[in-house]
């Protein structure tokens, strides 16, 4: 296994986990109490566009886990 193949394996599990951030940051700006002192209507603002990138991390990440993991080791 090359470096090249293994430096894109291990950024293809970093992509993954920071799906679970912008998606947990969202959800926590949104509807914990923790941001009550900001307004709903300034915490939606920010939390949307967090959820809708981290929905369209989890399908670059798709591509990306499914052509390093499970496609041939072709080169």
């Amino acid at each position: 296994m090359n470096s090249r193949r293994l430096y894109d394996k291990v950024m293809a599990i970093v992509s993954t986990l920071m799906i679970f951030f912008y998606l947990g940051f969202a959800y926590l700006l949104y509807f914990s109490p923790l941001f009550s002192h900001i307004d709903v209507a300034m915490r939606a603002i920010f939390a949307l566009p967090l959820f809708l990138y981290g929905v369209y991390r989890i399908f670059v990440a798709y591509v990306k886990i499914k052509e390093n993991f499970f496609d041939s080791e072709e080169e």
